[in-house]
């Protein structure tokens, strides 16, 4: 992977075979996945505020506003509507920017896979114990599949959160909640400090990050 900022280990990544190597290139996919999602949460939070700023500027009983949950639909071009227009294209581009949260979770789905499958083939040829000595620094395979395991629920249950923001924002009336969804898009909940530290931990142990 070409996003990520390699130590001077990188010179010593072609010498890498097997699992070494497959670790090594899961933890390069799994820095750039979330530096895509980092890019995308801050566009994402700019989008919700202004569907805040439209949204609080029509009267809660506008019924122009009341929008399907579900889908980006079309709103009549008369010029009553211009402002309820202008939201639906926001609400829109909100949901296109989950759209490609969901894919990159999906991808995480996909190295957590391929991880899975490194420690189920070491199992089977130094059984469950796993090999004599670690691949790199100090960390058993197991370890690797942990640290994948972590940050893919983290970021599982963070989408969920996005989904009902995204659900929700356009329908609140009140300007207190909404002020509480943005606070909660911006700050991650379900991606704590301790999150991002794992995925340091994990670029230290696979020579990403020099020790």
């Amino acid at each position: 992977p070409s996003d990520v900022t390699l130590s001077s280990a990188k010179k010593k990544c072609s010498a890498l075979t097997g699992s070494a190597r497959k670790i090594k290139d899961n933890a390069a996919d799994w820095h750039n996945l979330l530096l895509r999602w980092e890019n995308l949460n801050d566009e994402g939070f700019k989008v919700a505020g202004r569907v805040v700023d439209l949204r609080l500027m029509r009267s809660q009983g506008d019924e122009l506003l009341l929008l399907d949950k579900s889908s980006c639909p079309s709103v009549s071009s008369s010029p009553q509507t211009g402002g309820a227009i202008e939201l639906n294209d926001e609400c829109c581009k909100l949901k296109d920017v989950i759209d490609k949260m969901a894919m990159i979770v999906m991808k995480m789905q996909h190295l957590m896979a391929s991880q899975q499958g490194v420690q189920d083939l070491e199992e089977f040829q130094f059984g469950s114990g796993g090999r004599r000595f670690p691949l790199f620094h100090s960390w058993e395979t197991k370890a690797f599949g942990d640290s994948s395991r972590a940050l893919l629920e983290s970021f599982s249950e963070e989408l969920k959160l996005k989904r009902m923001i995204q659900e929700e924002l356009a329908h609140t009336g009140s300007s207190d909640l909404c002020m509480v969804y943005l606070s909660c898009w911006l700050h991650q909940p379900f991606v704590p400090p301790d999150t991002r530290l794992s995925l340091e931990a994990l670029l230290l142990e696979t020579g990403h990050r020099p020790l």
